[in-house]
């Protein structure tokens, strides 16, 4: 990695990306802290510590949530939008038809996508009003001319807009920088609030050592265990299954062409964290839902008490568990799609030993692929529940903001950047090379 650095600063185009994506990235983060007006920080604070689910939420918005500040949505409402996007494509045959119309049809669908946003943006900015306007103290009306009705409206054009900023700055990341925009944004602001907590337990442990003892012993055995978790992570999002095609020798003139042998690369966890993510995305929307409708109030607490102060509940763990093996091997029939590689192999003469070409070689493929991201899929659900329960010792604070679900986002996030950075570069070498 270090390494991919140095030789990506050295190219002058490559350098200027790299600069672009942390300048963006700085004004997601200075966005983080910039205050609302009639917002009292501390109750908004304690209102989300109080929640396990809203104190993840927090950990990758980069604790805008926790703050109330202008990007408290993050980029939560792209998110589902894109999920309700990409859902409706495969539903509606006219967003179907211009999925397949290339650039022009991916622009639309893109626009369609960003007025989507900005409603969600809107429906979530009611809920977070309603939801901590609740708490006495939360939002002070003086501000407002002592009416509720302005200081909603006026805070949900705010949190909306600041909501369309953060979309801004995830699409000029993927369009000009390095890496995926959306990605790099939950990266940025888990490795931020991670890194405030620990360095914060750690002096706290350290002012009186004999006596916090006990408390700096837990704190280390975390940060052992997270190090040995994130290599476990990084070995399974680099495993793949490579299965061998032969390419048959052909006699053009003089020539001879094929003969060959190539390897079809199957990655283990193809999806990457998408499932986690939308996933985590889905379950937190009816809430905001449900506290915009005041008859609706025993159903939000029903909901409350089963998916956010009781975290690991068993209708918390079906619901996520079921969202996880949805996306991923709805992911799964996005990226690969065996009947067009079994289509390209045999159109290149080549084959697969023991599987005839056509359709048995789709059907192989398939069968291969639905296998592997059931594996991905059981491996995700253990990412997302196993270690925070395991670490529940170690204090809320810590699991909330660092959890393996936090760590895996920031390997999956840490490797694409890699791989971008040295397929540009590679790009840029063989470019100079031709010149």
């Amino acid at each position: 990695m270090i390494e991919t650095l140095k030789n990506a600063f050295r190219n002058k185009d490559i350098r200027k990306k790299i600069i672009l994506t942390l300048l963006l990235l700085l004004l997601f983060r200075v966005g983080c802290y910039i205050p609302i007006p009639g917002l009292t920080r501390d109750t908004f604070a304690d209102a989300v510590t109080g929640n396990d689910f809203l104190a993840l939420m927090s950990g990758i918005t980069g604790s805008a949530l926790a703050n109330g500040t202008l990007f408290a949505l993050g980029i939560g409402p792209y998110i589902n939008a894109s999920i309700i996007m990409q859902l409706l494509t495969v539903g509606i045959p006219a967003l179907e038809r211009l999925s397949k119309q290339g650039e022009e049809g991916r622009k639309k669908i893109t626009n369609i996508t960003r007025f989507v946003t900005i409603v969600l943006a809107v429906i979530q900015s009611v809920g977070i009003i309603v939801l901590f306007g609740q708490n006495e103290g939360a939002i002070n009306t003086a501000y407002f001319f002592d009416s509720m009705w302005v200081a909603g409206i006026f805070m949900t054009i705010v949190y909306t807009a600041g909501s369309c900023l953060v979309m801004w700055i995830g699409e000029r990341i993927t369009e000009y920088g390095v890496g995926n925009g959306i990605s790099m944004i939950i990266f940025i602001g888990i490795l931020s609030t991670a890194g405030t907590t620990i360095v914060g337990k750690f002096e706290t442990a350290f002012t009186d050592i004999p006596n916090n003892l006990d408390e700096l012993g837990f704190i280390l055995l975390f940060v052992v265990i997270a190090v040995v978790i994130f290599f476990a992570i990084v070995y399974v999002d680099l495993a793949e299954r490579r299965i061998p095609v032969q390419y048959a020798k052909q006699v053009r003139g003089t020539k001879m062409y094929g003969g060959q042998s190539s390897v079809i690369p199957m990655k283990i966890s193809g999806s990457g964290v998408m499932p986690l993510i939308f996933a985590y995305a889905i379950i937190s929307f009816p809430s905001m839902i449900m506290s915009l409708v005041p008859s609706w109030s025993d159903e939000l607490e029903w909901w409350n008490n089963n998916f956010q102060n009781g975290t690991y509940g068993i209708w918390y763990i079906l619901v996520l568990c079921v969202l996880i093996f949805a996306f991923s091997f709805f992911y799964a029939q996005i990226q690969f799609n065996p009947e067009d590689v079994s289509r390209n192999i045999q159109q290149n003469g080549g084959f697969i030993q023991g599987i005839r070409p056509g359709k048995p070689t789709a059907e192989y493929l398939s069968r291969i692929n639905k296998r592997i991201t059931l594996f991905g899929a059981i491996f995700l659900t253990l990412v997302a529940f196993v270690p925070s329960i395991a670490f529940s010792w170690a204090g809320n604070d810590l699991v909330n903001v660092f959890s393996t679900t936090g760590i895996l986002i920031v390997v999956s996030v840490a490797l694409e950047f890699d791989k971008q950075l040295q397929s540009q570069i590679l790009m840029k070498n063989y470019k100079g090379f031709l010149k």
